[in-house]
């Protein structure tokens, strides 16, 4: 068992402070008091809900790792927040969204690929101890388990273990990296949402076909807005974690199926019970969307998956150690290069084609982040385009491996 070595380590309490942190933050954003309106006129509210509790976990009060949290949201509390999102979806609004979606999705993918071995490259011109090794310890075989889940996500990671077999120690050193560079960047990407506007200038963006969503998915919520009985809200419970707990079952059955009889199948990461447990979640909120159940979205269906989503947000923010720069800063150099290279990449593919920034940043964290945290960064735009997210961090699980694979053995051949 893992030693706990932080200060509270009930999650009775820990939730606690999550929902107390989600109170105050939420509170203090619609309060009038001035020192409250200075703050969250430069940062955004969503930025705190994730950015306090990793603040806690690096002081040591709470704990990440030690505590089953994050593990209880990603796979309940996410899946339900999805099918009520989708719950109200318009596909074909949704549709429209693919070109810019798909164009700032490969470049994404295309840019981590390509930029792992330019980063140990570059590294390896000043500083090549940081990116040598021999063995199973030689730095490239680690990072090419970033890679797996910097495009697709844990079972990629998990692929890219088995197939270059870093040592323990470089492993645990690569999660670490990981996990703080991709949060880093998700908090940047949410403090960008509330600057949306100003960044959609810079870039020269027309981010009408964003509003338009917007603006119409709004429009059905007020159309049908109603006070929500108590009868409401239990068909919102009951419809959110009952199709939550079918795509558990799926998943339970239809991986280990796949794993048995098709274990090829794993490159595309159908292996994964995650992968399924999202898909049939998602699948079943979208084929919801086309009854009866949609005018749910009048009581308050994805507002509710909002809530649900905050909890993730927060438990996913417990998991961010930023005290992790010092245990191994050099590998980390490697790791700052590389995110440097995605976001110019992606920026200027960006400023050339006029592509507004909400398809930047849900292009880059369903492959950094993938489906748990690809949702969050649509919300931090509008709620129901959670969806958006989800359906490109997929994407991202089925060409995780092959992407990863090619830049492990560029990274190999760069290397020192």
């Amino acid at each position: 068992m893992t030693e706990q070595t932080s200060l509270i380590t009930n999650d009775a309490v820990v939730l606690g402070i999550l929902m107390s942190i989600l109170g105050l933050v939420f509170w203090s954003s619609e309060t009038n008091i001035p020192f409250f309106k200075k703050v969250y006129s430069v940062i955004p509210p969503i930025l705190l809900c994730y950015f306090l509790p990793g603040v806690l976990n690096s002081m040591g009060i709470i704990s990440g790792t030690e505590s089953g949290l994050y593990t209880i949201a990603s796979r309940y509390l996410l899946p339900a927040s999805l099918v009520l999102f989708t719950l109200s979806l318009d596909l074909r609004e949704i549709w429209k969204l693919r070109k810019k979606a798909g164009l700032m999705f490969i470049t994404a993918s295309v840019s981590i690929m390509f930029g792992g071995p330019a980063a140990v490259l570059i590294v390896s011109l000043f500083a090549p101890d940081i990116v040598g090794g021999e063995g199973a310890d030689a730095v490239w075989r680690g990072l090419s388990t970033v890679a797996g889940t910097w495009i697709g996500g844990g079972a990629n990671q998990a692929a890219m273990y088995e197939i270059f077999k870093p040592s323990s120690d470089l492993f645990s050193a690569m999660v670490a990296l990981d996990v703080f560079i991709s949060y880093l960047w998700m908090a940047l990407l949410l403090f960008g949402a509330g600057k949306n506007i100003q960044i959609n200038k810079f870039l020269k963006a027309d981010d009408q076909s964003v509003t338009d969503i917007k603006d119409k998915i709004e429009k059905y919520q007020l159309s049908i807005m109603r006070i929500p009985k108590m009868e409401d809200i239990i068909l919102i419970l009951a419809i959110a974690f009952g199709v939550t707990g079918l795509a558990h079952f799926g998943a339970d059955n239809i991986a280990p199926w796949i794993t048995a009889n098709a274990p090829y199948l794993s490159t595309f990461s159908l292996t994964s019970g995650f992968f399924w447990l999202v898909i049939i979640a998602t699948t079943v909120g979208m084929l919801l969307s086309f009854t009866k159940l949609r005018n749910l979205e009048g009581a308050g269906a994805s507002r509710m998956g909002s809530v649900l989503l905050y909890v993730l947000i927060a438990t996913i923010g417990m998991q961010m150690n930023i005290m992790a720069i010092f245990e191994r800063p050099g590998v980390l150099i490697v790791g700052l290069v590389w995110m440097m290279i995605h976001i110019l990449i992606i920026a200027l593919v960006a400023k050339l084609t006029k592509t507004p920034f909400f398809f930047m940043a849900v292009g880059s964290m369903a492959n950094i982040g993938g489906p748990a945290s690809a949702p969050v960064i649509a919300s931090a735009f509008h709620p129901s385009l959670a969806p958006v997210g989800v359906l490109l961090a997929v994407f991202g699980y089925v060409i995780g491996t092959y992407g990863a694979y090619i830049c492990g053995l560029m990274m190999q051949a760069v290397s020192p």
